[in-house]
């Protein structure tokens, strides 16, 4: 059933009187331009262009549109022609910008170096910081990870320098806070090679995690392809007040949703209680709308994204957003395709976990559901930080618990660590005591950088197999994804409750009702934290860790890539289409259960591999659990009779001409950007991927690299296929959008089963899978 969008009366009350209604006027065209960021001084916000885009698309429609419509309607390349059907048709949009971090820029910018174009079309960032790991201590980290990078980081820097990407080195902070501080703005259009770019939309902005292949379309001036997505709603009434903060928002929706309940769509955040949480919180609950599989999540704009924008030095955007004030919040009267409503007087703290972040708990019954199930208790390391938790207000919430602590002659039963967002908090902390108080504490300030939160951590204090309990601020909480130890339970929480926790060492500690000891044997409670939203002076920006690209272009510059590097390959075209069907693939696993790209492409160690293709092709699929024996990285190579590893078996394969094909379960490929979770099956010999369901990205990455993502037509079908089957898939001769292939499944005992398939392939995306990827499609129309 339909439901309807707050009005914008409330936005302007926010806002203040002054604001104008918006009028495309000649005052408005007279208006001195502003830039995109101070980085990029002569590329210009172009909210004009914005407006006439939604006002043509709003009469085509004739009704109201939701505010992420707005934006990405508003960046169509066709607005007159395109088809436009949620849910259903795919638009060809033009972003604004791209980011890339650097373990996925790697493969982004030896796919646009193999493209042959001489530069970007549009704004493009690197960010340097999925390649340091945690290990001592955020000073030495940094040094030892520029050391041991070092061919990486150069390639990097030159290849931007060339092409004309700015690159933000080693230090700089995490991408998506980078981007809240620099780049997002209200109404833009950002893509990102990261599953977690969604961040922005704390900032009103749309921000979209691709794999890199998306990200050379646009850096190559191709429109971008989407499906057009649902609209989910989540009304917030009532105010955050006492121990509730805005991560508890987030962790809520995903216990509601759950990881696969916001695929396929956007979540628009409206309602009264949005004025109750700061820029910076809004940007949290965006980036943990990854966890439900959501395209993407927004907010409106409104006082507290003006203000941050003002802090962080783009008061004139804030002057233009205010100009723009209707074009920037949803029409009255629109519709969102479902509802969630959530009174924040009402929510109170929650911890998600173990093993995945849509397990959600009251923090009253977190207690008691560990012991129920066994999960251990002492908490033996807290971490807060990473790119959802680490901004001004974070960090000062959790130095407000810490202090009292402190004051109480306490500190941590548990390690704690600290990870800065930016180089710019990392410094304002510093200045502000913060820094000194979570050390005092017992905390270890980390590198700014992702760290333990993607698997960079070089942890000791347990041994892999020990049963164990950590509790971070971070997104993501996967099997084995914070230290390779598939024994420890991660739970998810915010960064004061993660502060209390570590500070309790134990996790059924519930701040709200529990008491501590305090040195001196009294019993006291914590107060609820209480922090400044944003600094009272001036950000302090640090080192200035940032390289624009040359003025005079890169033309003359080189980029080298050693034939025998270890780290960096040059990519080869992939083999095109045949011609035919696919005939006998043999299966190479049949995947049970939850199949995240954390599985199928590792990171931690792995990450040092991000730029050679052959190399990370070595653990796929090690982290699948194998439906014939219930054992990781162990399967029957049906060619030799023998057990062997995914990719072992994978290469013994290809070296015979066999290809192969995958089957899984539901929500396959949920998590990370990452594409070379598509690349290395295509790399070695793989063809197929037939699952119940994709995650949005994975199932886009797939087909990019010119794979086929199918999905059973009855998903009882998963439960006929034998892990020795051959597989054969017909009616590719005549492959067309809408209409399913069918398959025929041979038996090792001579029988068959026969069933359909369908796809979600448009026309254009069927002329990669025949050219053999996206990128050979694009150097045939060159």
């Amino acid at each position: 059933m339909a439901t309807y969008c707050l009005t914008v009366a409330r936005l302007q009350l926010a806002l203040g009187q002054g604001v104008r209604r918006l009028h495309v006027s000649a005052a408005f065209n007279a208006k001195a331009k502003v830039s995109m960021s101070r980085f990029e001084p002569s590329n210009y916000i172009n909210y004009e262009k914005l407006n006439e885009n939604v006002n043509i698309v709003r009469k085509r429609l004739n009704r109201p549109l939701t505010l992420s419509e707005k934006i990405v309607y508003g960046h169509l390349d066709d607005p007159v022609g395109q088809d436009i059907a949620r849910g259903r048709t795919y638009l060809r949009l033009r972003p604004d910008r791209v980011a890339m971090q650097d373990a996925t820029a790697q493969m982004a910018m030896l796919q646009f170096i193999s493209s042959g174009l001489p530069q970007v079309a549009v704004p493009s960032t690197i960010h340097c910081d999925h390649l340091i790991e945690a290990q001592i201590g955020g000073a030495k980290d940094l040094a030892r990870a520029k050391d041991i990078n070092a061919e990486v980081y150069n390639f990097l820097a030159s290849a931007g320098a060339k092409y004309g990407v700015g690159f933000w080195k080693p230090g700089s902070g995490i991408i998506h806070q980078i981007i809240l501080e620099n780049y997002a703005y209200p109404g833009v259009l950002l893509i990102g090679t990261d599953s977690h770019t969604p961040n922005g939309g704390g900032l009103g902005s749309i921000c979209i995690g691709v794999g890199g292949a998306d990200a050379v379309d646009v850096m190559a001036g191709i429109p971008w392809e989407l499906k057009c997505p649902n609209v989910i709603g989540v009304k917030l009434t009532g105010k955050l007040s006492g121990w509730t903060s805005p991560k508890d928002v987030i962790l809520k929706v995903a216990g509601i949703l759950t990881v696969k309940g916001g695929t396929g769509a956007i979540v628009e955040y409206h309602g009264p209680g949005v004025d109750s949480i700061s820029c910076t919180g809004m940007a949290t609950i965006c980036n943990m709308g990854a966890e439900i599989g959501a395209t993407t999540s927004v907010f409106p704009y409104n006082h507290r994204m003006k203000t941050y924008l003002e802090k962080t030095g783009r008061g004139d955007i804030a002057a233009l957003a205010d100009d723009y004030a209707d074009l920037l919040v949803p029409d009255a009267g629109c519709e969102y395709d479902s509802m969630v409503e959530i009174n924040l007087d009402e929510l109170k703290p929650h911890i998600n976990g173990p093993f995945t972040p849509d397990l959600a708990h009251p923090m009253a019954d977190i207690g008691a559901t560990a012991v129920k199930n066994g999960w251990p208790l002492e908490v033996k390391v807290g971490l807060i930080g990473s790119c959802t938790n680490s901004s001004y207000e974070d960090m000062g919430r959790s130095a407000s618990v810490a202090k009292q602590a402190l004051d109480k002659g306490l500190k941590c039963k548990a390690a704690f660590t600290i990870t800065p967002g930016s180089e710019q908090i990392r410094a304002t902390i510093e200045r502000d005591g913060y820094s000194k108080i979570l050390g005092d504490v017992g905390g270890m300030v980390l590198a700014n950088a992702c760290g333990p939160c993607i698997g960079q951590w070089d942890r000791r204090d347990v041994k892999k197999g020990e049963k164990n309990t950590i509790v971070t601020s971070y997104n993501r909480n996967f099997t084995a994804r914070n230290d390779a130890n598939p024994a420890t339970h991660a739970f998810v929480a915010s960064p004061e409750i993660v502060t209390a926790l570590a500070i309790a060492g134990t996790l059924d500690f519930n701040p709200e009702v529990d008491y501590l000891t305090a040195a001196n044997g009294e019993k006291f409670k914590l107060k609820p934290p209480s922090a400044d939203e944003l600094p009272k002076l001036d950000f302090d920006p640090g080192q200035d860790t940032y390289q624009h690209p040359p003025a005079e272009g890169g033309s003359k510059l080189r980029v080298d890539v050693s034939p025998t590097s270890t780290r960096l390959q040059l990519l080869e075209p992939f083999d095109k289409w045949a011609g035919g069907d696919l005939e006998d693939l043999q299966i190479l696993i049949k995947v049970k259960g939850k199949c995240t790209t954390d599985h199928i492409s590792a990171a931690g160690p792995w990450l040092k591999f991000r730029g050679h293709l052959d190399n990370i092709s070595n653990n796929m699929l090690i982290g699948a659990v194998n439906i014939e024996n219930d054992g990781v990285n162990k399967i029957k190579n049906q060619l030799t009779g023998e057990y062997g590893g995914v990719p072992d078996v994978a290469r013994h394969y290809k070296a015979n001409g066999l290809s192969w094909v995958v089957v899984g379960d539901d929500n396959y490929g949920e998590g990370s950007s990452r594409e070379h979770a598509a690349l290395e099956p295509r790399h070695l010999g793989g063809r197929c991927i037939i699952v119940k369901s994709f995650a949005r990205i994975h199932e886009t990455n797939l087909k990019k690299q010119g794979m086929l993502p199918l999905t059973f037509q009855n998903p009882a079908d998963y439960d006929k296929i034998r892990p020795d089957d051959k597989i054969s898939i017909k009616g590719l001769a005549t492959f067309t959008p809408g209409k399913p292939l069918s398959t025929v499944v041979k038996h090792s005992d001579g029988t068959k089963d026969e069933f359909q398939l369908n796809h979600t392939f448009n026309e254009t995306q069927i002329e990669w899978f025949q050219a053999g990827s996206a990128l050979n499609r694009m150097k045939e129309l060159q």
